[in-house]
């Protein structure tokens, strides 16, 4: 056996059987939904119990937010184009490489890598709403839920597709040995 097989028996490439697929499918999607634009939502909700736009918590909450759209349509002004160009790409590989040439590893990158830039490009949206509206107190907390229940509701769908996929290339796999 040569070092190509031993390496490829050890991570064995059939994704959705791998249990560390599954593992990185939910860690993506918690950790997703936690970070709202890349603000914990811990922080969301400790600045919207102190009720007080004024306070220490409110701050930091406007701060944070401030800092982030900054970073995130900075990234977007600067590199936008090439880094969508290279993100369609390479789903597009992936799609192609997984659906039409039955690779099951590029099936698992694609349904990984096209909901999460869907995520991106909303990210990207609510940071120029922040932008242009720049809420502060009950608005602010608002458009952050409203960022986080559509990543939560992406990150469903997306984790119900997956798994359909997933057990129908299982069973597939199963019937052919």
């Amino acid at each position: 056996m040569n070092w190509y097989e031993s390496v490829f028996e050890l991570i064995d490439m059939r994704s959705f059987s791998n249990l560390w697929f599954w593992i990185a499918l939910a860690v993506m999607w918690s950790s997703t939904s936690h970070w709202v634009l890349g603000v914990p939502w811990d922080t969301v909700m400790r600045a919207r119990k102190e009720r007080d736009e004024d306070g220490e918590a409110a701050r930091d909450l406007m701060d944070l937010v401030r800092i982030n759209v900054n970073r995130v349509l900075h990234i977007t002004n600067q590199s936008g184009l090439l880094i969508t160009g290279f993100v369609c790409f390479a789903l597009t590989v992936m799609f192609l490489t997984g659906f039409i040439f039955g690779k099951e590893f590029a099936q698992a990158l694609f349904l990984l890598g096209f909901p999460i830039s869907l995520v991106a490009i909303l990210s990207v949206r609510t940071a120029r709403r922040l932008r242009a509206e720049q809420p502060t107190g009950e608005a602010l907390f608002k458009r952050l839920h409203t960022h986080r229940v559509i990543t939560q509701v992406i990150g469903m769908i997306s984790i119900f597709i997956t798994a359909i996929w997933g057990m129908l290339q299982n069973m597939n796999a199963s019937v052919l040995f």
